[in-house]
């Protein structure tokens, strides 16, 4: 997307400032052009984005340029032929532009003429964190607080709690956020398809420059330089790329790949900007801009561990001196100087400095402070550790830290920010597990339900904690924390729940607890209390029906039967009561992926059992009283099978037919128009026919019918009418909602070996990549 440009005070553009550059002789205009033929290396940049770069992938000063070329003087037959100079014009980008906002920003898809106001749906507040994000804490003054969750960027007021968002441009998610060290700018990287990486003025919020083409798939780490004219980024896979721009100019000034694997992180020196610094898996990577006589060059050396161990380098930081600091996987410190490892430091009695990964080290005010993963914040001596020197062939120093903390015992700390606010310096801290200011799921959330009784969403994570939120109030109301992950809930329905305070929640072990939301003080739990701290979670009941991971949990419409399916590949069944009674279990062909029972609008309550494996089951609702004396496994359940059988190969195959019928009804409409055309001009008809002979065209043979050996995993489903319901499926089958129904012909095959296909299908738009997972009613 090419957006519309908002000008401030002068023209923009067209009346930036131009400069002419005079050529050399013939033989350096080769050089040059073999050295900036830049539509060759980037062919899919436009013409103003096009950055200089030699054929080896490490850049060289450049500037976006026209050429124009004078007329050549009259031909002179006695002298040689006068070789033509290039005037090279120079374009600028005002520093009055900005771009549009409102053009920039990703919106929903709304299917055209189907009636849906854009604004449908709007976010009202965001109860999300990335904590595996590296540095994903950024301090925009003393009470701004800035942070990615999915592809929304959040701006935390922390003293009226406060958040304010911007969306991102590709609608995809974010990879990283920096800030300008004078806090006037903040950058960000985006994922996607070439992410842009967007610059915005703060506190205006207005983009103020996109920078295009800086890597493939999603930006990883960025870093601004000490004076703020340069920023440095590297992308992630697939290509690892190191670029530093002039930023305010959309420009690209240098570029290398910076490594074969993952990068975290890129920094500048902050005593010299021509160096830098890149650290990832298994290596770290010192850089500095070389003038050479091509230009100006990136040169990179990597690190030589030597008789150290190969690790992860999550964290470093530069020394003034040009000597480098860096933490371990096991939790010492490298110093590196020229290249190498000069030292390693650990503490007294060769114990490690951190029990784990040293994921940041910083310089603050003379000392060394270094957060560690263990959850402990150490402060060294730093002019110990810049003279530091290998006193034996071991190649460990031990030196003990001056002072340390404690966040918490099952806290990994991954980032630290420093603001001074009234004059005292303040830290704000990205944990996995963080509690100082705002607690978050650590990693991605399993599941998220909604009260049936009021403004209150369950969710659960593998993180091992449940908690219960508040979303009119916009607060988290508790939390309670167990020895698995969760991976599904549901709320009891209203029915056998009035007050709506009981939830039932699945994990990895198989384990189903029953949790109820309560008040100590004894009054109801309802959205927007003003005392948050008045609710509570507590376990009621736990009871382990699976030997896998519990992926579904269903109640009867009545709600006096629980279902809880597993991967185990069963579906067990619990009498709905103060106190859940086992009533027993039945075996499925395949892992179960979700489960739905019949709405009351059917006659027969019946539950729909939806396999990973692509088979769907229906079984009726099992008698509550069953007896269950030997065995809880249940044999005399009436059951019936669905094996999705792909149709997408022929419906492709329908499709492409049809767009074939059409471009033959538009060529048949042109050839007559044509003859009609070559008719009045007067040419015979025998003439006509020939040439149309000449032109005729081989027909591509139609595309095969394809179905996979493997049937493609089923994603979710519900039910339609009794006996039919809708698949979502992935892998091969994606892009479309299936229609499908049991056949009566139920006893002929086995379940594994049936060819069902869906006798209805809707293509979902933009679903080839991805796949609808969940659909709910309300």
């Amino acid at each position: 997307m090419e957006p519309k440009g908002e000008q401030e005070g002068k023209s923009g553009k067209d009346q930036d400032e131009q400069r002419e550059k005079q050529g050399t002789s013939e033989g350096q205009k080769e050089g040059t052009k073999k050295s900036f033929d830049e539509k060759k290396l980037y062919p899919e940049l436009d013409e103003e984005e096009k950055p200089g770069e030699d054929e080896e992938g490490e850049g060289s000063f450049g500037s976006e340029e026209e050429e124009e070329e004078p007329p050549p003087p009259e031909p002179d037959i006695s002298q040689e032929p006068v070789k033509k100079k290039k005037v090279v014009i120079e374009k600028k980008i005002s520093e009055s532009f900005y771009y549009n906002y409102e053009e920039l920003c990703s919106f929903p898809y709304v299917t055209p003429d189907s009636g849906i106001p854009l604004n449908m749906l709007i976010l009202m507040h965001s109860f999300g964190y990335d904590c595996t994000r590296r540095a994903n804490i950024q301090m925009l003054d003393s009470q701004t607080l800035l942070y990615i969750a999915g592809n929304q960027l959040i701006l935390l007021d922390l003293i009226f709690k406060h958040q304010r968002y911007l969306r991102s441009t590709s609608g995809g998610g974010i990879g990283v956020i920096t800030v300008h060290p004078n806090k006037t700018h903040f950058a960000v990287g985006e994922k996607g398809w070439k992410p842009n990486m967007v610059i915005y003025e703060y506190p205006s919020l207005r983009p103020y420059r996109i920078l295009r083409g800086g890597t493939e798939k999603a930006y990883a780490f960025a870093d601004f330089n000490r004076s703020g004219t340069l920023i440095a980024t590297v992308g992630s896979s697939p290509d690892y790329i190191l670029t530093v721009w002039d930023w305010k100019q959309e420009k690209i000034m240098l570029r290398s790949k910076a490594f074969s694997q993952d990068v975290y992180k890129v920094t500048f020196s902050p005593e010299n900007e021509e160096q830098l610094t890149t650290s990832g898996s298994g290596h770290i990577k010192f850089w500095k801009m070389a003038l050479t006589f091509t230009g100006l060059k990136l040169q990179g050396a990597l690190g030589r561990f030597g008789k150290t161990a190969l690790t992860d380098i999550e964290g470093y930081v530069e020394l003034p001196d040009g000597k480098v600091l860096s933490g371990s996987e096991w939790g010492n410190m490298l110093l590196w100087e020229g290249g190498l490892i000069k030292v390693e430091i650990c503490r007294p009695g060769r114990r490690n400095c951190h029990n784990g990964s040293i994921n940041q080290l910083l310089l603050d005010e003379g000392e060394l402070v270094t957060i560690g993963s263990d959850g402990y914040i150490r402060v060294w001596d730093f002019e110990t550790i810049d003279t530091a020197d290998v006193v034996d062939d071991t190649g460990l120093l031990e030196m003990d830290h001056m002072n340390e903390l404690l966040v918490g015992k099952n806290v990994n700390l991954s980032y630290m920010v420093k603001v001074h606010e009234r004059g005292e310096p303040y830290w704000y801290a990205q944990t996995r597990d963080p509690e100082c200011l705002f607690t978050f799921h650590s990693g991605r959330i399993e599941a998220v339900a909604v009260s049936p009784v009021t403004y209150i969403l369950a969710t659960t994570a593998l993180d091992r904690s449940v908690r219960v939120f508040d979303f009119l109030g916009k607060v988290q109301l508790a939390e309670i924390k167990f020895k698995q992950g969760g991976t599904t809930l549901t709320w009891a329905p209203r029915v056998t729940n009035p007050k709506g305070g009981v939830i039932a929640v699945g994990f990895q072990d198989g384990v189903v607890r029953i949790i109820e939301l309560y008040n100590p003080k004894g009054l109801p739990v309802v959205a927007g209390r003003e005392f948050v701290t008045d609710a509570a979670l507590r376990l009621k009941q736990a009871f382990k029906p699976h030997t896998s991971v519990v992926t579904a949990l269903a109640y009867e419409r009545n709600g006096e039967i629980l279902a809880t399916g597993s991967r185990d590949k069963t579906v067990f069944f619990f009498n709905v009561d103060d106190k859940y009674d086992p009533i027993g279990f039945i075996s499925v062909p395949g892992p179960v992926q979700a489960l739905q029972w019949s709405p009351s609008s059917h006659r027969d309550n019946k539950l729909l059992i939806i396999c990973e494996n692509g088979i769907v089951v229906q079984v009726p609702s099992p008698h509550p009283d069953y007896d269950a004396a030997s065995t809880y496994k249940m044999k005399d359940l009436p059951t019936e099978y669905f094996r999705f059988w792909s149709i997408k190969s022929r419906i492709l195959r329908e499709e492409e037919i049809k767009r074939r019928e059409k471009v033959k009804e538009e060529k048949e409409k042109a050839k007559q128009k044509w003859i009609k055309e070559q008719l009045d001009e007067g040419k015979q008809l025998e003439e006509i026919e020939f040439l149309l002979e000449e032109e005729t065209e081989e027909e591509e043979p139609l595309p095969e019918i394809f179905v996979p050996e493997t049937p493609s995993p089923i994603l979710c489903g519900f039910y339609s009418a009794p006996g039919k319901f809708w698949l979502s499926v992935g892998g091969y089958d994606t892009g479309y909602l299936y229609h499908c129904a049991f056949s009566p012909m139920q006893h002929q095959k086995e379940p594994e070996a049936r060819e069902d296909e869906p006798f209805d299908f809707i293509p979902i738009e933009d679903a080839e990549d991805n796949p609808i997972r969940r659909i709910w009613f309300w």
